[in-house]
């Protein structure tokens, strides 16, 4: 099938074309240009984009739910829905997301997304996202305490053999005993390594870079940051992820759990190359939120709430997770971090595909994946296509 969108605001993401049009073949972009340049042979569908931004499709690397359906549910058929929920705002990867549960609920989980990969056909599925179990006490937030585990051997091989090639990122404390080599293995078989949930120094951090950490988890949340030990300033996660150009961070850009003080911050050291943006949404984000629902998360037994317009603890001592989508996360580096939206983009396309190594995805290019989105000037996803198809 030949498919031609014209006449749209395109973001590649690395510049903006106005007056643009993109050429799609056989679930392929095939040809990207201005306006004069437009292709006069015929084609089987034509989209009038009517200035709306034309981008990639945006990825998720950082996703629990959606829809009411959750990573932890255990079955294929919730990876899928909350998948679905997710590409009806623009986002057409996504890469579930564990939280720390018994080792058991952690394989099905595993299990269960490697079985819905083959079978979804409304988002792609790219792996599997391990935020845990090997994370600081601490440092725990909305993390189970009871099911925090040290990276032994033992616990690590049994993880990781699990389904190799589909866990493409795992969250760690590289304080932790085993932790730094943990780095080493990640690398070895190919999997992103990324500080989570530490209570670890600047020096430590520094440290685990050597031993192949390169990003880190929703900077600031579940980050040790500057404290005193006696009369002496110690720097913590936030200052060496700030710090260190060889660390991505990947941001809640929900607007809740980061102010737009630190969203600009974050922007102004690490630039738009460095961020990746994601939701860390939980089953209620993507249209699964109602405002006062109390939810008893049955993999943790997590008590927790919807209220403001994001996921607490039942105590309200801490954030549990958003209910955002990634289109929202891109409105609001846009509205309140002053990010120009070609650059906002970027870090919702090409910085996580690039992170994850989806070497065909995140660009407006040749040869690139053709799955496309059309937001208006809102941010609101207008029209998803899926491998050159419009999702209807």
């Amino acid at each position: 099938m030949r498919l031609l969108i014209r006449n749209g605001t395109l973001i590649t993401p690395f510049e903006k074309v106005e007056h643009g049009f993109v050429v799609v073949e056989d679930g392929i972009i095939r040809a990207v240009g201005e306006a004069c340049d437009q292709p006069s042979v015929r084609f089987d569908r034509e989209i009038d984009a009517e200035e709306n931004y034309v981008t990639p499709g945006l990825i998720d690397t950082h996703v629990h739910g959606g829809g009411g359906y959750s990573t932890m549910d255990g079955t294929p058929e919730s990876v899928v829905n909350m998948a679905k929920a997710h590409a009806a705002y623009g986002t057409t990867s996504i890469v579930p997301t564990t939280f720390t549960a018994p080792m058991d609920t952690t394989l099905d989980a595993i299990d269960a997304v490697r079985e819905a990969k083959g079978r979804c056909r409304d988002a792609h599925i790219l792996g599997i996202h391990l935020e845990g179990p090997f994370l600081s006490p601490a440092q725990a937030g909305a993390q189970d305490p009871r099911n925090l585990m040290l990276p032994d051997p033992e616990n690590v091989k049994t993880l990781l053999d699990r389904w190799e090639g589909g866990i493409l990122m795992m969250g760690a404390a590289p304080e932790l005993p085993g932790g730094l080599e943990l780095g080493a293995e990640l690398v070895r078989r190919g999997i992103r390594a990324t500080i989570a949930h530490s209570n670890a120094d600047f020096d430590t951090v520094m440290t685990a870079v050597t031993y192949g950490y390169s990003d880190v988890t929703h900077l600031y949340s579940g980050c040790s940051n500057l404290h005193r030990v006696g009369p002496f300033r110690v720097a913590g996660v936030v200052e060496a992820g700030l710090y260190a150009d060889a660390l991505t961070a990947q941001v809640i850009g929900d607007g809740k759990h980061l102010p737009a003080s630190l969203l600009r911050l974050i922007y102004k050291c690490k630039g738009p190359d460095r961020i990746v943006l994601i939701t860390d949404g939980l089953a209620q984000s993507a249209g699964g939120a109602v405002d006062g629902q109390v939810i008893v998360q049955e993999s943790s037994g997590q008590t927790i709430i919807c209220e403001d317009g994001v996921m607490k603890l039942i105590d309200r001592k801490a954030f549990a997770g958003s209910i955002a989508t990634m289109n929202r996360t891109v409105k609001n580096m846009v509205e309140l971090a002053d990010v120009p939206v070609a650059e906002a983009f970027r870090m919702a396309t090409v910085n996580p595909a690039r992170l994850i190594g989806a070497r065909t995805k995140g660009r407006l290019a040749p040869g690139y994946d053709a799955d496309i989105c059309l937001f208006d000037k809102a941010f609101e996803a207008q029209t998803v296509i899926i491998d050159g198809a419009v999702r209807e």
